[in-house]
């Protein structure tokens, strides 16, 4: 088994005065996420906010999901809704699968 993890900065959003902070309505921030070694399979990955920057006026509204998972790689996809204004966010993420093993084929 292998395990592979990684941390991304979605948005900064206030900065730019983008839509996940001035927009209103179903958003989306999605980010291809490569492997630096490929799955034999198809992996368990698993996501979680890490830094998360909203304003206290409307109701946190947050969806983080793996999607389009494969041996290579994902999508970290993060949503949105209604008139929850978002700053910036980070998201962590954890991969688990198998991996070529070296030593299959060691002789002592």
């Amino acid at each position: 088994m292998g395990i592979q993890q990684g941390s991304r900065m979605l948005f900064s959003d206030y900065a730019t005065d983008g839509p996940m902070w001035t927009g209103e309505g179903r958003r989306e921030s999605r980010h291809v996420i490569s492997f630096a070694e490929p799955f034999l399979s198809v992996p368990a990955v698993m996501v979680g906010i890490s830094l998360w920057d909203m304003d206290h006026k409307s109701n946190m509204r947050a969806d983080l999901s793996a999607e389009e998972v494969t041996a290579t790689g994902f999508h970290l996809v993060f949503r949105t809704w209604s008139d929850t204004r978002i700053a910036q966010l980070r998201a962590d993420w954890t991969a688990i699968g198998r991996v070529k093993d070296d030593d299959l084929w060691d002789v002592d």
